[in-house]
This record gives structure tokens, sequence and C-alpha cells, in this order.
């Protein structure tokens, strides 16, 4: 193998394989480093797997409706350690497709934890390799408190592990992580409490969406705790967990506790001190709008930089990096704003643009919003009743839309359209002028009064 390329890529998750695909169709000699599963947390134990998941958790909720539509059917002996299977043969087969897409596209690739030697060297499997450009691309990894005890829990990475879904499960943390995993066990029959340690789950979500979606949470069977934080968990000789929490309470008979209280940029073994590569007090590596780091030649995209954690992020900045560095686009960088995001939740969560209260913060009394909450046309018949919610946020005489957030069936699939709006700069004005098409839950979004 080659030492000498002209694109060194540490990481093989999202961010760094599009990077260097992209740079090796200019031509640029292209080196992927990776010490795990190529695909990186996406592929393995993220958004992939945890998606399968969410489906799973979809169809068994469609089952239970299925006698209100006429249909004999009910959710009997439901098999997780089958679609655990499944779910792994599929990733399997990704895995296989990535090493080949390398492959074809002549990137060059190792199996190994990288480390740096110098500011254009770095070393794995006791063999350096050198190059004028250098990607650090190596994401996240979730993070476990500590407390006495918390090693007899899991973090998400264990989740994709269980082989048999857990009578009783807590799961611990308020992000997007947390209430996708907690939604996905309680529909699927687990009796699960979610731990969060202040008053809401998805702070940094619309209010409308949080409050809503902690309603429906509660409705459907979650033990939401609020100001809860775990103080101890100890493990009796049936392998019960009991989880002790700082108001006092002690849930028992727990068969899996999640760790889902966040996640740290993964660089510990990165030696970047050897290269001169400045992280914050975080350990976030540090870089510009154009993902230079502090070093000539080093760039960082992805959740290794702390800046915005989802997987279309970083493939859009690393596609634009080797726009930059191998194609001539000397200008080209990610734009950060208006990027869309889903929580898979149940029901999921879309949103796009800023909150209500974010654009108030900014624009004070200039803000004006549009709200709808009803009950999706696929409870009609349904004994199971879930809310759709939506809100446009507008500035000024214009309004001008500044965010979109929907909370409801298909709230996942509609958000990229309006994104693609709310991106192209938008008025209410444009929104009310487009025919809605009937009878969706998307037309509410055109007819807002």
């Amino acid at each position: 193998m080659d030492q000498n390329y002209d694109y060194i890529v540490i990481g093989g998750g999202s961010g760094g394989l599009a990077s260097a695909k992209r740079a090796a169709s200019y031509g640029a000699r292209a080196l992927v480093i990776e010490g795990g599963p190529i695909g990186g947390t996406c592929v393995n134990v993220g958004c992939v797997p945890k998606k399968v998941m969410f489906n799973t958790a979809a169809i068994a909720e469609a089952l239970h409706d299925a006698s209100d539509y006429g249909f004999s059917a009910s959710v009997n002996n439901f098999s997780w350690n089958k679609i655990k299977k499944d779910r792994d043969a599929y990733i399997a087969k990704l895995n296989e497709i990535h090493h080949r897409h390398l492959e074809n596209n002549k990137v060059d690739e190792i199996h190994g934890y990288a480390r740096f030697v110098n500011a254009n060297t770095v070393e794995v499997n006791e063999q350096q390799f050198s190059a004028p450009h250098i990607l650090i691309a190596t994401g996240g990894y979730p993070v476990v408190p500590d407390i006495e005890g918390a090693e007899l829990g899991m973090t998400s990475d264990g989740f994709f592990e269980m082989e048999e879904l857990p009578s009783r499960a807590v799961v611990v943390g308020a992000g997007y992580i947390a209430v996708e995993l907690a939604g996905i066990l309680q529909t699927l029959g687990s009796k699960t409490s979610l731990l969060i340690r202040r008053e809401k789950f998805l702070r940094s979500f619309d209010s409308l969406m949080n409050e809503t979606l902690m309603e429906e949470m509660v409705t459907m069977g979650v033990d939401v705790c609020p100001t809860t934080q775990v103080s101890k968990v100890t493990k009796d000789e049936a392998g019960k967990l009991t989880i002790t929490t700082d108001q006092g309470q002690e849930l028992k008979d727990v068969d899996c506790l999640i760790w889902a209280i966040g996640r740290s940029p993964n660089v510990k073994n990165l030696q970047l001190k050897a290269a001169g590569v400045e992280a914050n007090e975080k350990g976030y590596i540090t870089v510009d709008d154009y993902s230079n780091t502090n070093v000539s030649g080093i760039y960082a995209v992805g959740d290794v930089i702390g800046k915005v954690e989802l997987t279309p992020v970083a493939i859009a900045a690393g596609r634009k990096l080797a726009d930059r560095l191998f194609n001539g686009q000397s200008e080209a960088k990610l734009d950060y704003s208006n990027i869309a995001s889903v929580v898979f939740s149940h029901p999921p969560i879309g949103s796009v643009g800023m909150t209500e209260d974010e654009a108030r913060a900014q624009y004070g009394e200039e803000v004006k919003v549009y709200t709808t909450k009803f009950t999706n046309m696929y409870h009609a018949v349904t004994k199971r009743k879930t809310k759709t919610a939506m809100k446009l946020v507008v500035l000024g005489a214009e309004e001008k839309v500044l965010g979109i957030h929907i909370l409801g069936i298909g709230a996942d699939e509609m958000i990229q359209g309006f994104a693609v709006a709310v991106k192209m700069g938008a008025t209410k004005a444009d929104l009310d002028a487009t025919v809605a098409i009937h009878p969706t839950s998307s037309e509410e979004l055109v007819t807002l009064r």
C-alpha cells in the first residue's frame, strides 16, 4: 500500500466516506482509516438500525389498530430476536456495499485506529501514512455517568446488541435518542420509564413539539419522570436492577437500563497535540466555516466538531470540503442555517428553522405564529388516538417563514419538502398560494389562519 496520499480521512463514517469518495472523483489519491465497522455510528448503531426499530414499532401500532379497520389481527408472539437477526443482516449488507463503493471509487482503505505523528503524518497498525490534507471525521460515542453501578446499564450501542425485548426498561436522558428508544420499547411491549433531568425533554425543539410529545408519550404508557436523576444502580442475584433516584424513588425489577445522556467527541486516541490541533473544553475540534482546524492542511467535519450532529450534515460538509480542496471551488462550504431534523418518536417530529422562542429572542414583537392541533384522519375509526400539532413561525409584515414544526403521523416525511421552501425564503403568502392536497395532514400548513 502506498504510504503517501493526497487526502487521508480518519474515520469511515458517513462524513468521512462521502468526502473521500468525492475527493477521489476529482482524481485525488485518498485513504480512509477506520477502526470499527465501516459506515460509522449511523449505519451500525445509529440512524439506520434505529429506523428499522421505529418501523417495527409502527407496525405494532398498525396491528393494534387493524381490528378497527375491519381486520382480524393482533400482536402475537413478537420476536425481538427475529427482527434483530434480520436487522443485523441488513447492516452487514450495507457494510459490504460501503467497502465495495470505496473500491469502485479507487479509495484505499485500512482497518485500524489512527494517531497523529505530526501535522501531515498519521500512524496506524505501526505503519505511517502522509498527506498534505488530512480530515478528522471520527464522530462521537455515548457517555455513561460517573455514579455507583453505572456500568450495570448500557448505552444506545448496547440497545442494538440486546437479544430479547426487556419486560421492564428504564431510559435516562432528554435528547432525541432517549425519546426514540423509550417510544420503541414501550410500543413493542416493554414497561418503560423515561427519566429526564429537567422539566421537559427535547428542550432545543419548539415548545409545542416537546409539550405535545410529552402528553402523547404519557398517554401511550411511558412513565415520564421529570426533574429526576439516577443516584445509584444495583443488581440482585436474579439479575434484576434497582434504580435509585435523587427523588428517593426506587425503580425495581428492571431488566434494562439505557444511558442516553449525551455523546462526546471521539478524539481521545488521536494524539491531536502531536499535530497541534486545538479542541474546546468539551473535546470538540475547533473549526472555521470552511471546516479548517487551526492547523493548515487538517480539517474536521461531523459529530467530532459538535456543531449539528446529524448524518446528512456530516455528508454535506465532507463533500463541500472535497469540492474546495480538489475541484477548485474555493468558496465551497456548508450553510448550517435552516437544517431540517426529525425525531423518530411516537408520533414523530419534523422541524426546520427557528423555534418560536428563538425567533422572539432575536426579533421580538415582529414574530407571529400560526398553530393547529388535531387528530389525524388515520384515527377516524380507531380507538387509539394520537395528536398532530403544527406551528408556523413567521417574521414581520412580509411574514417570511422562519420555522416550521410538525408533530404527528407522517411528520418525518412531510418536513423535507417544507424545508426546501424555508431554505428558499418562502413567505406565508407563498404557502397560502399553494393549493392544498386533500385529505392530508400536510394541507394544514397551506391553510393556516
